[in-house]
């Protein structure tokens, strides 16, 4: 069986006891970034075995691993967060299911979720966009074409192009509110909320700092 473990976005008392329970229990652990998982699992005084497990493994490498989960239970972790959102454990599991292999989930922190309840938007449906593309038009293109699905939009993006891709935008999303989280459940967490161009004299100001998600509203 392959496990789906979340794990904290960066309060450790984020973890659940069924997380800890499950990462002690397998046979190994897949992580994206080993030195940060062994950090976790220090933390938690789990002593199972880690292998990475990144986006730039190979297809052999993943079918390597899905030959392991035919013998053993193993657990899929990310950086932080839940696997398989806009990262690379999506192929895995997609492989695993493919190969009849079990996959069961052990929920927990999400990034997506922990900044859409805090807008006070209607959040009946949504759409989660991922990182948008490298090049503006292709930018503009992605938000122009579900804009009129009229609801909100939720998408990850770095320090380093935040202000690019609202500069981009701006004329596109004119006066929509837009809420940008940013260190999420950490000593600084933050949300900034105004109108594309608000928010670019918000970053002017206060340069960004730390992993982002932004949610664009209908």
């Amino acid at each position: 069986m392959l496990f789906v473990v979340s794990t904290p976005i960066g309060n450790l008392k984020d973890i659940s006891p069924r997380a800890i329970q499950t990462l002690k229990d397998v046979h190994l652990i897949l992580a994206e970034d080993t030195r940060h998982t062994r950090q976790l699992c220090s933390h938690f005084d789990i002593h199972t075995p880690i292998q990475s497990y990144h986006a730039h493994s190979k297809l052999e490498r993943v079918e390597q691993i899905v030959e392991k989960l035919r013998e053993h239970d193993l657990a899929l972790v990310s950086d932080a967060g839940t696997p398989g959102i806009s990262d690379p454990g999506s192929l895995l599991i997609a492989k695993a299911v493919e190969a009849g292999i079990e996959v069961s989930p052990i929920p927990g922190a999400s990034a997506v979720l922990a900044s859409i309840i805090c807008t006070g938007f209607d959040l009946s449906r949504f759409v989660f966009l991922g990182f948008l593309p490298q090049k503006k038009s292709h930018q503009i293109r992605l938000i122009e074409e579900h804009l009129p699905r009229k609801c909100p939009l939720i998408l990850y993006e770095s320090p380093y192009r935040v202000v690019s891709m609202l500069t981009t935008l701006e004329p596109v999303l004119n006066k929509r509110e837009i809420v940008i989280g940013r260190e999420l459940t950490k000593k600084f967490e933050e949300f900034v909320r105004g109108t594309a161009s608000e928010l670019l004299i918000h970053f002017k100001k206060k340069p960004p700092k730390g992993e982002f998600v932004v949610v664009i509203n209908a």
